[in-house]
């Protein structure tokens, strides 16, 4: 017998940087078109990091994080059918506002 080497996809991953709300616009928008891709969102896992020295950066420039943040969870806990919610990490580590990470099975 032979054994069949599991098959794991590369996670896609992409960043945002720019205005905070457009920002989330952005995301959205591609996590939208990375379900269609994947084609089954009952394996998908999705990962979003926040760099908060961009996010402050973009606060003492005038963006406001809130209602725009709160809404943006709830809509992809809402319109996606995700299996679970969307890990969140806070990097303290400089780099884009926001990156998205989906992972999934194949």
């Amino acid at each position: 017998m032979t054994a069949k080497a599991a098959r794991s996809a590369v996670p896609l991953t992409w960043t945002f940087d720019g205005m905070f709300v457009q920002c989330l616009a952005d995301t959205e928008d591609t996590l939208r078109r990375a379900i269609v891709q994947v084609g089954d969102v009952s394996r998908v896992l999705v990962a979003l990091t926040v760099c908060l020295p961009a996010l402050r950066a973009r606060i003492e420039a005038g963006d406001r994080v809130q209602p725009a943040w709160g809404e943006f969870l709830a809509r992809l806990a809402s319109r996606y059918g995700l299996p679970s919610p969307p890990r969140l990490r806070y990097s303290k580590d400089a780099g884009p506002l926001i990156a998205l990470v989906v992972a999934y099975r194949s």
